[in-house]
């Protein structure tokens, strides 16, 4: 991994809540808050020339303008809710790039699982552990995509402390 091990052990316990945070709020209320995300991008921008070199650092906040211009312009098209934009820009700046493919496998695979439980539980008397959810709602069929964004993050932190260069 490209990730050092030491730069993940030091974001992984804050970014952790806010990960399933993030999930938790998709699947209650369909949004991911302006708060959370600016939390993300803030603890980045705080500790980050600590942990890289500022070439390094640098080009790790770039990937936050540049991943929130793309969700933007995906938001417009209708391809991508506005709150998944957010979190994906807040997000990139912690994802190396030489990590990108093993983040998107990563992500391939948690949205199936989270599309998996949301469906089952959606379906079943599962649902009832949580009547009220927004996300249970059929109209526009859409999907808490927070749900498996948040873990895919959370999951890859925790690989990149356990694995890490």
């Amino acid at each position: 991994m490209a990730l050092s091990a030491s730069v993940a052990l030091w974001f992984l316990p804050l970014l952790v809540p806010l990960c399933l945070y993030v999930a938790y709020t998709d699947l209650s209320e369909m949004r991911i808050t302006n708060p959370t995300v600016i939390t993300m991008a803030a603890i980045f921008a705080a500790m980050g020339p600590f942990l890289y070199p500022l070439d390094t650092y640098l080009w790790q906040l770039a990937h936050l303008g540049i991943v929130l211009l793309a969700g933007m312009v995906l938001n417009a098209a209708g391809a991508m809710g506005a709150g998944d934009a957010k979190f994906l820009a807040a997000a990139a700046p912690y994802v190396a790039l030489g990590d990108i493919r093993l983040v998107m496998a990563l992500f391939a695979a948690v949205l199936l699982a989270a599309y998996a439980v949301h469906t089952i539980a959606k379906r079943t008397s599962l649902r009832n552990y949580a009547p009220n959810w927004t996300s249970w709602s059929p109209k526009g069929r859409r999907f808490p995509m927070g749900f498996a964004l948040g873990p895919t993050l959370a999951i890859y932190l925790i690989l990149a402390a356990m694995y890490g260069s």
